[in-house]
């Protein structure tokens, strides 16, 4: 054994209160910023463009292009950082989550000082480190540098459709199963655990099931648990902190489902029905999932049973080396029972 340090670049800029949006351009005048570019999600309400507009003109500070982006495309983000002017200062991703993996991927390759802006919390990636982008046809996480400014409007993502809550909401209890795969990895191959970035993780989203509420604190607690969650991830160096059977079994429903559904909704389902196979949590996720209104959104669009039961046969052969629950045993018959007979997933699944 010996001693080894870490180091890694983390958000130097945070901000998560209300009418953020307006007070970008405030923000932008104290870094000196003068030619920003922003990327933004194409078809972006003016509800939420306007006030970034004139908080911008109101100080002064002409934005250098205002660019829409629509859909995650690694060529996407390779066109455009062609495209962009070199002088550049600083480039900003506001919106939704695949147009900031794009911003966030072209801010690496160019080098330039990035800012999340996310418009909703339907996941962790608007601080992981990568990015989810489609290459050749196939959905690839692509390393990518932490943004050095994070800045939330409260409001704007309290105002965000109940599905977008919801899967933010299914993206962060999926931490609690992942640290447990991660902690049977250990005992089971020796996979080091990061201690303090398993820590992190956990407590983060502890902090959010001690009160999952849809109100301005809560959009608070989600944002700062998903935000630490991403940071979790850049200090170890893996994904390890966030991810575990239960995003093997949503991977690999994205490959079986013509459409798949948001990426949070598939693994806080699975993260329950993982809970059950660990002994661990289970009661934890099935009660925040209760009180967040996530399950009776499940009801209203219920999964395919069938579909569910291919994905989870199919899961570990999804990243063979990542050690996780379906690691040890064939999970199929347990969760088709679960799905069958488990109370908390009455109306959730249809033949």
């Amino acid at each position: 054994m010996y001693w080894r340090a870490s180091q890694v670049g983390i958000p130097s800029f945070v901000r998560i209160k209300p009418q953020a949006l307006g007070r970008l351009g405030i923000y932008a005048q104290r870094e000196a910023y003068r030619k920003p570019v922003f990327l933004v999600s194409a078809g972006l309400p003016e509800t939420l463009s306007q006030p970034v507009l004139e908080g911008f003109e109101a100080k002064g500070i002409k934005i250098h292009r205002w660019i829409e982006v629509d859909g995650a495309d690694f060529d996407v983000a390779t066109n455009l950082l062609a495209e962009l002017p070199s002088d550049c200062d600083a480039l900003l991703g506001l919106g939704g989550g695949k147009c900031l993996d794009v911003a966030k991927y072209v801010a690496t390759l160019a080098g330039w000082p990035y800012y999340a802006v996310p418009t909703s919390l339907s996941n962790d990636g608007f601080c992981a480190p990568q990015s989810s982008l489609t290459l050749r046809g196939r959905r690839r996480s692509l390393p990518a540098q932490l943004p050095f400014g994070v800045v939330v409007d409260m409001e704007a993502c309290l105002q965000a459709p109940d599905l977008l809550w919801w899967s933010g909401v299914g993206d962060l209890v999926a931490k609690l199963t992942a640290i447990r795969d991660w902690k049977l990895a250990y005992h089971q191959c020796g996979e080091p655990v990061d201690d303090l970035a398993a820590l992190l993780s956990n407590a983060t989203v502890h902090q959010f099931l001690a009160r999952p509420t849809r109100d301005l604190e809560g959009i608070r607690l989600l944002a700062t648990a998903l935000m630490l969650n991403g940071v979790s991830m850049a200090m170890c160096g893996s994904s390890r902190p966030a991810s575990g059977a239960e995003h093997l079994i949503s991977h690999a429903l994205d490959k079986i489902v013509q459409h798949p559904r948001s990426h949070g909704l598939q693994v806080g389902v699975a993260a329950y029905l993982v809970s059950r196979l660990q002994s661990d949590n289970a009661e934890l996720i099935a009660d925040v999932l209760d009180k967040t209104g996530f399950w009776q959104g499940i009801r209203n669009d219920p999964f395919s049973r069938h579909e569910w039961l291919q994905a989870v046969r199919e899961a570990p052969a999804v990243k063979p080396e990542r050690f996780t629950v379906l690691s040890t045993r064939d999970c199929v018959d347990e969760v088709a029972a679960m799905i069958d007979q488990d109370k908390v997933l009455r109306g959730c699944f249809v033949d």
